[in-house]
């Protein structure tokens, strides 16, 4: 199957800030465990502590660059630039933050 572009975020839970665009998912190939797309965080932001539960989480840095803070009370902190992978294991606590003044960009998937 082929997906060409992503779609439009509607149906894709989002975060403000960060807008994430689906490709690979169950709507549009009847993916049951996956979910695979890019998201786009604008500059200066920092989403709500979470966790994707059983889900694992690699992400592709396409452009600008993204910290993701986790471990007690949030202090470590990987930063991740374009070219650069980024993993977070099921039930991870964790925020994502763009720091920056331009936008990030990365490919996302979840399973």
């Amino acid at each position: 199957m082929v997906v060409h572009g992503t779609e439009p975020a509607t149906g894709t839970a989002q975060t403000p800030g960060m807008e994430r665009k689906p490709a690979i998912h169950k709507a549009s190939v009847g993916a049951s465990k996956i979910w695979f797309g890019t998201v786009t965080c604008a500059p200066n932001q920092k989403g709500p502590p979470h966790h994707h539960g059983e889900a694992e989480t690699a992400a592709y840095v396409i452009s600008g660059h993204i910290r993701v803070y986790y471990g007690e009370d949030f202090k470590e902190y990987v930063e991740a630039g374009p070219g650069d992978y980024l993993f977070v294991p099921s039930n991870t606590w964790h925020i994502e933050e763009n720091p920056y003044d331009s936008p990030s960009e990365q490919f996302l998937t979840r399973g």
